[in-house]
Parts: C-alpha cells; structure tokens; sequence
C-alpha cells in the first residue's frame, strides 16, 4: 500500500517514482525541470492542510498579533526586528523575496520604497549599498551595509523583473543592476569595497576593508549566483558562475567533517578566525540559516548533489543525537557546549529554537535517510509561542519558519521571466 500511495503521488505530480519517495530526494534541480518537491504531500499531509499551514504562516508573519511587517502611508512598509526595535536589511531583504514568492507586489514594492527612502545611499562612497540597520522612523542607526542585504536584493529584484516586468513603476532589473554595479565599482576608497570579495569570488561579511578579510556561512547561496549569470544582464554572467561554484567549494571547507556545524564568521579558506571571538567560532544565529541555504541550492541547482545530501544526512544526525526534540541552538562546531560567555542577557540561554528547528527541516529535502521525515513533522506541529524562559522572538523565528514552510512545501521557486 505505501509503495501505491507513493506511485499515485508519482502521477499527480508528474515525477518519477524516485522522485516521490520522502528518503531518495531528487536528482535534477528547478533549473533544468521547473519542478519543486513538496515533501508534506510526500509524507502523507493533505494538500489543503498545507495550503491552509502555509497561508496561516504568511499571515502570522504579514498580518498577525505578532506580525514583523508593518505599513507606512498609502504606499510603503518595513519589517522589523521587533525586539530590538529597528528594522534591518536582513528582514527588508528576505520581505521582499517572500513577497515576490507570494506574488504579491503590493508588499513588494511598499517594502522597496521604505528600503531605497532610509536606507539606500544614492550618493557617496556607499553608493547603492543600504545602511543595514535603521530605527522604525527611518534614522540610521549604522551607515555601513551587511552584504546579505544586498545578496537577497539583487536576487529578488531580478525575480520581480522577471513576474510583474519592468513597466509598473519600478524599474526592477534596473535597480538590480544599480546595485551590483555600484558594488563592483568600489576599489576601496573610504574603506568601500565590493560586497562580492573579487579575490575570492565570495561573499563579504561586509563590504569594507575590514569586514571584506572573512566571510559569513549563512550568507553563502549559491544558487543565487546562478540567477544573476541567467537574468542580471550586468556583463557579469561567467563571473557570477564561478562565484557560485567558489561558494559551493567554500562550503565544503567551512562545515567541520564530523557534526556538519559550521561557525557564524570564518577566513575565505574555511578556517576558524581564531581571534577569541567567541561568538564568531561557534555555531549561533546567523549558522541556523546554512541547512536552509544548501538545501535551496540543492532543490534549485543539484549541482553538488552527493556533497549535500551527506551534508543534509551529517547535520541532522549530529542534531537528532542530542534528542530530536531537545538539541539547542548553540554549540562550538565539534559539537561541544558553547561557552556561557556569549553576552549578557536573552541571548545568552540555550534554547531549542524554533528558527533551527525550521532550517534543519528544510534540509530533510536532500536527505536520503528516514529520520528525515521526523524532522519536518516536528516542524509541522510546532508553535510559534514564547518559550519556558518567556524569550519569544517574531521576527527570526518567524521568517525562518515561513522559509521552511515554504521549502518543504514546494513554494520556495525561481521566478522564470514570463514568456
């Protein structure tokens, strides 16, 4: 019966048998097939179950008691980091990819004028580049950007670009070119570099003399890369598929052998920084976010398939190994507790978090083992609730939890231009 079931799925969704068994993920990315697995309807949940989760998700995010996205006037919106009150180019950024995603441009675009309003330097050593954090009135509270920013900017605008075409009122390639041409004309003068290290051919922690020496993990997609060579029209394209292979190689260094962690900060080669810093060496926040991105690069591109899926399988049984239900999220990259040394305050407990409880999940899509499916059940049937500390965060939590639900529900695509 269970090999039937999973024959009628084959049918309904036009794939392979192969393709429909919940522990053998694909072997062609959406590049080449224009399919997305949606795992939830491969282990048995209804497809208005799904439809219903992910909606009820979205509107959590968008439009609940505890929503991050807030409008402004008749015609623009950010989305906040509600508890430390300020809106970042992390969350404006991963908005408008949602939006685009969503097909919804109305959100789209009152997040893109809110962004290049406050937050887009239109002259100046940055230009192009956005001041990555600001207070909800628009003030900038930093003037610098965090390279992540840009990276989702880039990529949703040529996604736009591609859905809703060029002549609505905002000229979206357009501006995903300003972006990356602005980036690729800094030489370092005011301490400006491009956000893309041209040495390396990977992405900067932040795009200036200093923070241009190592790089972030969870700000690797490669597959975006892959975006950009088809659609950017920037001149760029071979440059741009060497980055995207340059990152896939890079993570192979930077994820250690045994545990599949990896450090939030880390050298070009993959090394520790090795400079006490204690947050930087260990495997915190920002590291959450590297199951999600090679798993996208695994369903989108699969250029790297037997890598990843022993990836996938390493992480989530290193996680599965301190109780699927109890692994937190912090830990140094051998898999050893973390030193309670951090920083004072939230941050500083150990918690089972419901963003890495998201990531790891989405990684279940490259997995060839079976306790992959417990994970994505775990996710199904968790709350977006305060926890035992009282600690509740809307806005990480949430975003990552929208992603996964997105991931694993088919719905996370790239946007081919409409023919």
């Amino acid at each position: 019966m269970k090999n039937l079931f999973y024959l009628l799925l084959c049918l309904i969704a036009g794939a392979s048998c192969s393709q429909a068994d919940p522990t053998k993920p694909w072997d062609k990315g959406a590049f080449e097939t224009q399919k997305y697995r949606n795992l939830f309807a491969e282990m048995g949940y209804k497809q208005a179950d799904i439809d219903a989760k992910l909606k009820s998700v979205f509107d959590g995010v968008f439009y609940g008691p505890d929503k991050v996205y807030f409008e402004v006037g008749d015609s623009m919106a950010y989305i906040s980091d509600v508890k430390n009150h300020d809106v970042r180019t992390e969350g404006m950024s991963y908005g408008l990819m949602i939006a685009v995603q969503f097909d919804r441009q109305d959100i789209f675009d009152r997040l893109w004028r809110w962004g290049t309003k406050y937050m887009q330097h239109q002259d100046g050593p940055l230009k192009g580049y956005f001041a990555w954090s600001c207070a909800t009135d628009g003030t900038r509270n930093s003037q610098g950007p965090a390279s992540d920013g840009e990276l989702y900017y880039v990529t949703a605008l040529i996604f736009a670009s591609n859905r809703w075409g060029n002549d609505t009122g905002i000229n979206y390639l357009a501006e995903a070119q300003n972006i990356l041409n602005c980036s690729m004309e800094k030489d370092g003068t005011n301490r400006v570099m491009p956000f893309i290290n041209v040495e390396h051919k990977l992405i900067t922690f932040v795009p200036d003399i200093h923070g241009g020496r190592f790089t972030d993990p969870s700000y690797h997609v490669p597959a975006f890369y892959e975006v950009w060579a088809r659609w950017a029209n920037d001149g760029r394209a071979d440059f741009w598929r060497e980055c995207a292979e340059r990152s896939r190689e890079y993570l192979h260094k930077s994820i250690h052998p045994v545990t599949g962690l990896n450090p939030d900060y880390n050298n070009y080669d993959g090394s520790l920084l090795g400079n006490n810093r204690i947050i930087g060496d260990a495997f915190r926040f920002d590291s959450w976010r590297v199951p999600m991105n090679i798993a996208l690069d695994y369903s989108w591109a699969c250029a790297d398939k037997e890598w990843q899926q022993e990836y996938g399988n390493k992480i989530q049984n290193f996680l599965y190994s301190q109780g699927i239900d109890t692994f937190v999220d912090q830990y140094n990259v051998d898999g050893t507790q973390v030193k309670d040394t951090l920083r004072a305050g939230e941050h500083k407990a150990l918690r089972h978090s419901l963003g890495l409880v998201a990531t790891s999940a989405a990684a279940s899509l490259m997995c060839t083992h079976e306790k992959s499916r417990e994970f994505v059940d775990k996710l199904w049937n968790a709350k977006h609730e305060p926890y035992e500390d009282g600690y509740f965060d809307a806005y990480y939590d949430g975003l990552l939890r929208l992603f996964a639900f997105m991931h694993l529900s088919g719905n996370y695509r790239i946007i081919f231009p409409e023919k």
